[in-house]
């Protein structure tokens, strides 16, 4: 796994489970379509469009909670506190069915924002060195950060198929591929 790509999801990570949510819940759902690209150490690549639907924000208290599960219990413990948790919104991979996204926080960054977003579910399992590459066990999430501006263009990278760890007090984000897959063209459209 690349080394910056794995701190920058330790970082985002652990900030967007344990921060205080500079806003309030999202009033209206957002929609923002972006390019997914990825390029492996041996040269190949591939790009995939991607949706973003956001309905909602996280309120702190809903954002703790989660956290504090999977403090307690890991993976296993969050996945069973999100039962019951009202969707934030969907990912949509090309023309793919819409997966539910679970948890979705938002931070103010500069003169945007940073919209951390998990599904409870991969939504594609890129690579891992095969051709058709296959599920693994405990790839069972999907992480996305999307740093936006005020007008709602910008960036972020996706983890499509990852596991979630705790290493001390820290959120670690390890990918199915090891590769980054960055969010490139990052537009809202609604």
């Amino acid at each position: 796994m690349n080394a910056s790509y794995k701190t920058l999801g330790v970082t985002i990570l652990s900030g967007a489970l344990l921060m205080t949510v500079a806003s309030a819940q999202t009033k209206t759902a957002e929609v923002f379509k972006a390019t997914a690209t990825v390029k492996t150490a041996d040269g190949k690549s591939g790009s995939a469009p991607i949706t973003i639907t956001v309905d909602r924000t996280m309120p702190e208290s809903e954002a703790n909670a989660l956290a504090e599960a999977f403090k307690t219990g890991g993976a296993a413990a969050l996945r069973k506190a999100l039962v019951g948790v009202a969707p934030t919104g969907t990912v949509q991979v090309r023309d793919g069915k819409p997966t539910p996204s679970r948890f979705t926080l938002e931070r103010a960054v500069g003169g945007g924002r940073l919209l951390t977003i998990l599904t409870d579910q991969p939504l594609v399992f890129i690579g891992a060195n095969e051709a058709g590459a296959k599920p693994k066990a405990g790839y069972d999430f999907a992480v996305i950060d999307l740093q936006v501006d005020a007008a709602g263009a910008g960036s972020g990278t996706v983890a499509p198929a990852a596991k979630i760890k705790l290493n001390g007090s820290a959120f670690v984000v390890e990918d199915y591929s090891g590769e980054v897959v960055r969010l490139n063209g990052v537009k809202k459209t609604k």
